[in-house]
């Protein structure tokens, strides 16, 4: 599904543009948990920020907020790292490893610091501010790109997917991919969300449901070694592909809404 991370990027530009209001930052974040709290990795992003540090009480994110625009933050940007691709993540470090086991983060290099979550209680997730020493080599990828690699890679899954008789044993497969894509694509954006994001945001969740779908074993099914890593390469472009289309939409998100922002003054 789509992540915390995305909806903090996305809302976070829009607020730092004057199109969203802090509440509504807040209250898109409450999607994903009831409670937000921050805290610094290190003492001198602590202190560089005005955050607490490690050894501290988190603050809410409301505090987060009032510390970017005060370090003059412009914009932020989506990563999905993966094992073999950190790229944008400031090499190996503590941001890389914390954001590679999240599957997530956000990166502020106006700023030099990237967040990454974590549930860390029940209804509770926590966001930690790393230091951000360079996002050199973060791909931009454009969002045309990606939405025509979206199709490529499903129409090839697809097949694989059906040589490998996936749906045997699963006569509701369909309705399990749509209530997944369903449950997916329902987070609240900004009004000045631009359309065409939108559209790849719920493309991506449509194709990310078949994935989760097809990674699952049927009820009562087991695969045999092989067929399981026949499927696994199979799902493998279509899961790089909702990656990139997602990191593209939230960018092209980004872009619009700054553009949209500087059009108000």
């Amino acid at each position: 599904m789509s992540c915390a991370s995305a909806t903090l990027v996305v809302w976070t530009s829009g607020w730092l543009h004057g199109l969203a209001a802090s509440d509504d930052v807040l209250d898109a974040l409450h999607t994903w948990a009831e409670q937000h709290e921050v805290v610094a990795d290190d003492d001198g992003t602590a202190t560089a920020l005005d955050l607490p540090g490690p050894d501290e009480a988190p603050v809410g994110p409301a505090l987060l907020l009032a510390a970017l625009r005060r370090a003059g933050a412009t914009s932020a940007r989506l990563v999905l790292p993966v094992p073999g691709d950190v790229r944008g993540l400031g090499g190996k470090g503590p941001l890389a490893t914390c954001a590679l086991r999240s599957g997530e983060a956000l990166v502020i290099p106006s700023v030099h610091v990237g967040l990454v979550p974590k549930i860390v209680a029940d209804g509770v997730m926590r966001w930690t501010v790393f230091d951000l020493p360079s996002s050199n080599g973060l791909e931009h990828i454009p969002i045309g790109e990606a939405e025509h690699g979206l199709g490529a890679a499903l129409r090839e899954a697809t097949a694989a997917l059906a040589s490998l008789d996936v749906a045997k044993h699963r006569p509701n497969v369909r309705k399990e991919i749509a209530d997944l894509a369903a449950a997916n694509s329902s987070l609240p954006w900004p009004d000045a969300m631009p359309p065409r994001a939108l559209r790849v945001l719920q493309r991506a969740a449509e194709v990310d449901a078949i994935v989760s779908v097809a990674r699952s074993d049927s009820p009562g099914g087991a695969m045999s070694a092989s067929a399981t890593s026949a499927r696994t390469e199979a799902l493998r472009p279509l899961s790089e592909a909702v990656r990139r289309a997602r990191c593209a939409a939230v960018d092209e998100a980004v872009r619009v809404l700054a553009d949209s922002g500087a059009g108000k003054h």
